[in-house]
C-alpha cells in the first residue's frame, strides 16, 4: 500500500503542472486542488485490497478526465465517507427502537422555550421559536464518550490540546487520536454559511477578520464562520433562524484606531427575514472541529487540505451531523466575481442542479495520519501583511489562489 501511495504522490506533482489546466491563475489552482483531491479520495476508496493496476487506472483517469468529471467524482467519494460516518454516529446514538423522526420526550430542548444555541444567536433568533422539527431520541452520552466510541468504529477521532507549533499565538491545536488513511475525511468546518450575496451581514463587516480568526472562504466565494460553534456542545438541539441580526459576539476587547473608524463608517446589515423553521443538529459531533487546525511552522508540512463539499439537503437522515446552517434564503442568488467584487447576475447559485445543497468544507488527509497534530496550509493572501507566525508553504500556490 505504501508503494501505491508513492505512485499517487508522484502523479500529484506531475498532473499539477499539466498544460490541460485552465490558464486563469485562480481557476488553475482550483483545478490543481481538485486533481489532488481526486487522487487522494479515489485512493482512499480503493481500500486495503487495491493493487498496482487499480492505482495506475486512477492516475490515468486523473490525466484524462475532464475537470467537471473529477469534481463530480470527488463529491461522490467524500459523500460516501460522510455517509459511513453518519451511519456510525447513528449506531452509537440511536436506541434500537428509535428513528430520526421520533422526538426526545424528556429533553430540555423540547420544553415550551427551547434552548438557544450559540449558532442561533449568531444568526439572530430574537423571537420565541415556532414550528420546530422534532429532536430525535438519542442515548445520553457525553461528548467525550461519543468521541471514544466513534474512534472504536472508524479508527480515529479528534481532540483539542495545546499545539506543538513553537509560537506563543498557536494556542489550542487540533489532534488526530488514532489512525486515518490518506484521502480520509478528517474534520468538518462548522458554522454559519454566507454566500457572496450576504457578505454585508457577516459580523464585523467590512473588516470581518479583524476579531475573528475562524473564517474560511471556498473558491466559489462562500464564507463559513465557525466562531459561534466553538468546541461544540453536549446536546442535540434545534437551531432556528427566523430573523437575522448582528449577534455582537464577534468583538474581543476594545476597538482601536482603524478598527474603530471602520466600525463607525460601516456595519453589518441587520434584520433580514430568512425563514421560519430550524434544523436539528448534533452538537456533540466529534469531527466538527476543523477550525482549530493550525498552519504548520516553517519546518513542518501540512497533512490535510480543504475540500469543498456540497451536501445534498435531500439526505435528511444525514443532515443532523453536518454542522452548518445557511444564512439567508435558500433561493440561491447567483453572484459573479469581477476582481475583488461580487455582483448579482441572476439565475441559481446551485450550478444548474435542482437539488438544494449546503456549500460546506471538510479537511482531507494528504497522507496517512497517526496520533498527531492536524496541520492545514492557510494560504493567506499575499496582498495583505502576514502575521508573524505565518510561514507560506508554497508562495506560488498562494499567488494563484488569491489572483
Amino acid at each position: 500500500m505504501a508503494f501505491l501511495f508513492q505512485k499517487f504522490q508522484e502523479a500529484v506533482k506531475t498532473l499539477a503542472k499539466s498544460s490541460t489546466f485552465a490558464r486563469d491563475p485562480r481557476h488553475l489552482q482550483f483545478e490543481a486542488d481538485i486533481n489532488r483531491l481526486f487522487l487522494y479520495t479515489s485512493y482512499n476508496r480503493l481500500g486495503m485490497n487495491a493493487d498496482e493496476a487499480d492505482a495506475e487506472e486512477i492516475i490515468d483517469m486523473a490525466g484524462k478526465a475532464s475537470f467537471a468529471d473529477q469534481q463530480k467524482q470527488v463529491q461522490e467519494n467524500i459523500h460516501s465517507q460522510i455517509k459511513t460516518f453518519c451511519t456510525s454516529m447513528d449506531d452509537i446514538l440511536l436506541p434500537d427502537s428509535s428513528t430520526l423522526s421520533e422526538p426526545l420526550k424528556s429533553s430540555p430542548q423540547m420544553s415550551s422555550a427551547p434552548r438557544r444555541s450559540g449558532l442561533s444567536l449568531a444568526v439572530g433568533t430574537n423571537r420565541p421559536p415556532s414550528d420546530h422539527p422534532a429532536v430525535p431520541a438519542t442515548i445520553p452520552l457525553r461528548r467525550f464518550e461519543l468521541s471514544q466510541r466513534l474512534k472504536d468504529l472508524i479508527g480515529y477521532t479528534l481532540e483539542l490540546k495545546p499545539s506543538q507549533i513553537p509560537h506563543k499565538e498557536a494556542g489550542q491545536g487540533l489532534f488526530l487520536d488514532g489512525e486515518a488513511d490518506v484521502g480520509a475525511v478528517i474534520a468538518f468546518y462548522p458554522g454559519v454559511i454566507y454566500s457572496p450575496a450576504y457578505y454585508d451581514y457577516i459580523p464585523g463587516y467590512p473588516r470581518v477578520d479583524a476579531h475573528n480568526p475562524y473564517l474560511i472562504t471556498r473558491y466559489d466565494g462562500t464564507v463559513i464562520n465557525a466562531q459561534h460553534w466553538g468546541a461544540g456542545g453536549e446536546t442535540c438541539e434545534v437551531w432556528d433562524w427566523s430573523s437575522v441580526s448582528e449577534s455582537g459576539l464577534n468583538t474581543q476587547g476594545a476597538d482601536k484606531g482603524l478598527d474603530r473608524i471602520w466600525k463607525l463608517l460601516s456595519k453589518p446589515l441587520e434584520g433580514t427575514k430568512v425563514g421560519t423553521t430550524g434544523d436539528v443538529m448534533e452538537r456533540r459531533n466529534p469531527l466538527a472541529l476543523a477550525h482549530f487546525a493550525n498552519d504548520p511552522a516553517e519546518d513542518m508540512m501540512p497533512n490535510v487540505m480543504v475540500c469543498p463539499y456540497d451536501f445534498p439537503l435531500t439526505e435528511k437522515d444525514m443532515r443532523i451531523y453536518v454542522p452548518n446552517i445557511l444564512f439567508g434564503s435558500g433561493d440561491g442568488i447567483k453572484m459573479k466575481r469581477f476582481g475583488s467584487f461580487w455582483f448579482k447576475s441572476g439565475g441559481s447559485s446551485n450550478g444548474g442542479s435542482d437539488v438544494p445543497i449546503l456549500k460546506s468544507l471538510v479537511l482531507v488527509a494528504t497522507r496517512a495520519l497517526c496520533d498527531e497534530e492536524v496541520l492545514l496550509n492557510y494560504r493567506l493572501s499575499n496582498s495583505k501583511r502576514w502575521p508573524s507566525w505565518y510561514s507560506p508553504v508554497d508562495e506560488e500556490e498562494d499567488r494563484r489562489r488569491w489572483s
